[in-house]
């Protein structure tokens, strides 16, 4: 999965629009492999990030998991921990 993508689901504060509309965005920007599209484009580009983003919310409010609790200050520091990590595979396969 894209790294640019998050877990929006069952968070304190709530996810908010905002958010649920740029992983949209950086869905359909995976998924058609265009960064920004053509003018011709356009319409339907924005059309899919607005689909995406009313599924997305539906999907999110239909939820019923009984799941932790998160909180964005804990998921970035667990997103810190992974890139240590990874640092640290790389650094050694550089070696």
């Amino acid at each position: 999965m894209c790294r640019n993508i998050r877990v929006l689901y069952n968070f304190r504060p709530p996810t908010t629009k905002e958010e649920i509309r740029a992983a949209a965005l950086q869905y359909v920007r995976k998924v058609s492999g265009l960064a920004r599209p053509s003018v011709a484009d356009s319409d339907v580009f924005d059309r899919s990030v607005d689909d995406v983003a009313a599924i997305t919310e539906r999907l999110l409010a239909s939820l019923t998991a009984d799941v932790a609790v998160r909180t964005r200050e804990a998921e970035r520091e667990k997103g810190r921990a992974r890139w240590k990590l990874r640092e640290a595979r790389i650094g050694r396969a550089v070696r």
